[in-house]
């Protein structure tokens, strides 16, 4: 994740993917599923633009929690 949200806060965003098996890393790598973009997104943005990771907003992170 990187950037703001404005409809949950990280700690419950983190919690909603470990609750559904998912893993969460400090870091983009090739590896990276996605990455959840808020607003006034930092590096990590860039970093998976560069690497070929799929970027997802908040909306569509939303709708894959259910």
């Amino acid at each position: 994740m990187t950037g703001t949200m404005e409809s949950i806060s990280r700690d419950k965003a983190k919690e909603e993917i470990k609750l559904r098996g998912g893993h969460i890393n400090e870091s983009v790598s090739k590896n990276t599923d996605f990455v959840v973009v808020g607003a006034e997104p930092g590096s990590k943005y860039g970093k998976a633009k560069k690497l070929g990771v799929k970027i997802i907003g908040e909306k569509e992170f939303l709708k894959l929690l259910g």
